[in-house]
């Protein structure tokens, strides 16, 4: 590509960045923390496109006559193919991984560097995360007398063992891992891989390993399930801090 074409696509990249930045598509590829980084590279690609174009524009009124005969070749037209990955992201927002994705890896659950004191009231609204370390590496103590209300999306082993998933990021989508819930008690009668669900239960000491990783895998007693809406982020952020 020549200048001006590069320039083009910078500019198409930081407007597909800023688009992104500026609605909820970012979620789906990075964690909400990085937004102002994400906003201010889409802004850096941007200027630095309108910097490139009005210096070629510049450089080619200062062209004389005498050098015209220094021409260039013109590039393959089939190099403009490039932008429309752009338009894809522009226009196409990617389904967020679910339990394909979420089966096929263990279990990410790390065992946390202590416990906040949870709230008063009942059912206590939990991270799916939060309660899974609480249930694993405190052994329930702390939800000892309690019941949460947690939510996460299904999924369902080849024994027909349901869970409930959510999806963990370090950095972006690229290496989300899953931290896994398995359910017992009043399950619904019918579920459905992916659907998103609210569910309140109480703690069960029971555990399963992991079959892809062998990590631990806590049990919640469920007491209600109800479907919900995809949430906009549907990846949980909190497993880092």
């Amino acid at each position: 590509m020549n200048r001006q074409a590069q320039a083009a696509m910078m500019f198409l990249v930081g407007a597909a960045l800023l688009h992104a930045g500026a609605t909820d598509l970012y979620l789906r590829y990075v964690k909400a923390g990085l937004r102002p980084l994400l906003l201010a590279a889409g802004a850096v690609l941007i200027v630095s496109a309108l910097a490139t174009a009005w210096y070629e524009w510049r450089r080619s009124r200062r062209r004389t006559t005498a050098t015209a005969t220094d021409h260039t070749h013109p590039e393959p037209r089939i190099s403009w193919l490039l932008v429309l990955p752009l338009l894809a992201l522009i226009l196409i927002a990617p389904p967020a991984l679910g339990s394909y994705s979420a089966m096929r890896a263990g279990t990410a659950l790390q065992q946390p560097y202590g416990y906040t004191k949870l709230p008063t009231g009942d059912p206590i609204p939990l991270a799916l995360v939060d309660y899974a370390g609480r249930a694993v590496y405190d052994h329930g103590r702390s939800l000892d007398g309690h019941s949460v209300r947690v939510s996460g999306f299904v999924a369902v082993d080849t024994a027909g063992t349901p869970y409930l998933v959510r999806m963990a990021l370090n950095c972006c989508a690229a290496d989300a891992q899953p931290v896994k819930v398995a359910l017992t008690g009043k399950i619904p009668p019918v579920l459905q891989p992916d659907a998103w669900l609210q569910v309140t239960g109480t703690y069960n000491a029971r555990q399963t390993r992991d079959p892809v990783n062998g990590g631990p895998i806590p049990f919640l007693q469920v007491t209600e399930a109800k479907p919900i809406p995809t949430p906009a982020d549907p990846y949980d952020e909190t497993w880092n801090n």
